[in-house]
């Protein structure tokens, strides 16, 4: 079974455009991934700010920081 993710950015992030561009083969085959915006949680902007985007598993809470590509996301689900 596939675990459900976030990618972790905000509008107008050029990176978390080309993140979800790389996630998109993998939500076609069934990944859940919710997008969440950094800049509606203070905490979330401290703690993410100069990382974005992020890939976190909602399951394990493992994150995955840019850049990846498809194989990275491949290991990182396993």
């Amino acid at each position: 079974m596939t675990p459900e993710c976030q990618l972790l950015g905000t509008l107008g992030c050029h990176l978390c455009e080309v993140a979800q561009a790389v996630l998109m083969p993998f939500v076609e085959s069934g990944l859940l991934v919710e997008l969440l915006d950094i800049a509606e949680h203070e905490e979330l902007v401290e703690r993410y700010g100069l990382r974005i985007p992020v890939l976190r598993r909602c399951d394990t809470g493992a994150e995955l920081d840019w850049p990846f590509a498809g194989a990275q996301v491949v290991d990182f689900l396993r």
